[in-house]
């Protein structure tokens, strides 16, 4: 079953709480949240007051990516605004091992996330310590991107190293996801969509959401 993450970064923030309710009444299976900090990557996007606000009225899991450094400080924090899944980069961690096991000692869902530059070495000694891996489609920072075609053959090959190491972990792409691309994606073994302008922008966004679900 392909799950579908709708990215609130390219909606509008004004209407926030009416996102969260057409997300709540649609075929969405996560809410992503992309928590960017300035330094990791150049962008700042909100932090715990708007993630305690979007908790109180989410009914769908809280899919927080983490574009940050030092992650590992601020874990407790994100578990106590309402994260359920939590996702940090490779490129991030000092000790990646270290963190993903404090994330799941919190009680949440722990994910690892790879930049398009990045190689899947980065990530193989993780492979059965994570829930979630997700590949960046596009450089990490801002919506709207174009999605990277070599992104594809990564996905097959994460996909190949998951079933030689007996990993459950789910396989998640961020950047550049649309109507067009999904089906090829989870074709290639992708099965959590992260999904922003494709929805957004849409005359209907639950309508995209119902679409995309059955690519």
């Amino acid at each position: 079953m392909l799950l579908i993450a709708p990215s609130i970064l390219t909606t509008d923030f004004t209407r926030l709480g009416e996102t969260i309710e057409m997300l709540n009444r649609s075929q969405a299976d996560w809410i992503h949240l992309d928590i960017m900090d300035g330094r990791f990557v150049p962008n700042i996007t909100f932090g715990f007051p708007v993630i305690q606000s979007i908790r109180k009225i989410a009914r769908k899991p809280l899919d927080v990516h983490l574009m940050i450094v030092e992650p590992e400080k601020y874990l407790e924090a994100f578990k106590d605004a309402g994260a359920d899944l939590l996702t940090v980069h490779a490129e991030a961690c000092t000790h990646l091992h270290r963190t993903l096991e404090a994330i799941r000692q919190l009680g949440m869902q722990a994910g690892v996330v790879l930049n398009p530059h990045s190689p899947l070495a980065l990530i193989e000694n993780v492979l059965n310590d994570v829930d979630l891996i997700l590949l960046m489609s596009v450089n990490p920072g801002f919506g709207g991107q174009k999605f990277i075609p070599q992104t594809l053959q990564k996905i097959k090959k994460l996909k190949m190293m998951l079933q030689e190491n007996n990993s459950r972990a789910l396989i998640e792409i961020d950047g550049g996801v649309n109507l067009d691309n999904a089906g090829m994606l989870r074709a290639a073994g992708a099965q959590v969509l992260v999904v922003g302008n494709s929805v957004f922008t849409h005359p209907n966004p639950a309508k995209a959401i119902e679409i995309l679900k059955n690519s």
